[in-house]
């Protein structure tokens, strides 16, 4: 067969993804993106720091993304995401946004965004102002992704936290699902499982269904905002904040949520993974 007598290969447009050094989810991102897009990966330099304020700090200077996305501009990306939580609201609302003006004054000047910037965009598409948040990461990491929503006008209404510092892509669906299951959801929006390296694709439908509220996690919003600005849309049924017909679905159930469960903090999920630190049950 002459494959040349075919169209082809389909026209690709690219998104430049900038992850930190230790993202190992790279086929989750995949699972969001359309056929005609192509995601062109590259990480930030090693850095010998445990999962922290200090790592998010350090592996997030402008230089550092500059960097990143000056390579990533040889193939010529027409959107720019530098996919990390932390790293995009460890500093606050106005170093997310200087960060996403130095991407795109690196890469020739097309769109950028963070996964910190793209939640917010996603808070703001389903209206919500009051949300809760699960999270992989210490208190203190907790505690400066609470400020940032603080100073967007977003209230956190409950929280949980495992407390890891290292090999945050072994968590498994189960502990996520549990994590999640034992956050406080009593007149909340909408809830966030926060961290691009913690593993949502698979639960986000069946968290939905069994809560009854929007789910939100770092990488669906990241894929979400990233694919939006190169002009695509995501893949991802039976998530509300791609599929209309889940949002529309979910609508129907706000009024009658299931009643929380025991608040639990998930100290097994902390023991299962080595080079993990556990941290005191949170307040």
């Amino acid at each position: 067969m002459d494959i040349t007598t075919f169209d082809g290969p389909v026209a690709q447009r690219g998104v430049g993804v900038v992850a930190p050094f230790d993202f190992a989810l790279d086929r989750e991102l995949w699972r969001w993106t359309p056929d005609e897009v192509s995601l062109h990966l590259t990480r930030t330099p090693f850095v010998p720091v445990e999962v922290s304020v200090d790592m998010a700090r350090l592996i997030s200077e402008h230089e550092t993304l500059q960097n990143a996305v000056a390579a990533l501009d040889s193939v010529r990306p027409v959107s720019y995401v530098y996919a990390c939580t932390s790293g995009s609201f460890v500093g606050g609302i106005r170093q997310e946004r200087a960060m996403c003006a130095s991407m795109s004054g690196a890469g020739r000047g097309m769109p950028s965004a963070t996964t910190s910037g793209a939640l917010l965009e996603a808070l703001a598409e389903l209206g919500a102002r009051r949300m809760t948040v699960v999270t992989p990461y210490t208190k203190s990491l907790t505690d400066s992704l609470e400020d940032y929503l603080a100073e967007a006008g977003i209230e956190v209404a409950g929280r949980e936290y495992m407390g890891l510092t290292g090999q945050i892509w072994e968590v498994s669906y189960r502990s996520v699902v549990d994590l999640a299951r034992a956050a406080h959801l009593e007149d909340t929006d909408c809830l966030f499982i926060s961290c691009t390296n913690l593993p949502t694709y698979d639960v986000i439908p069946q968290l939905e269904a069994e809560l009854r509220v929007p789910v939100l996690s770092a990488n669906q919003v990241t894929m979400w905002s990233a694919l939006r600005q190169a002009g695509a849309e995501p893949v991802g049924d039976y998530q509300s904040l791609i599929d209309p017909a889940a949002r529309a679905s979910l609508a129907t159930y706000r009024g009658s949520r299931p009643a929380p469960r025991e608040r639990s903090q998930d100290k097994a999920a902390r023991a299962d993974f080595p080079g993990c630190s556990p941290e005191p049950a949170p307040e």
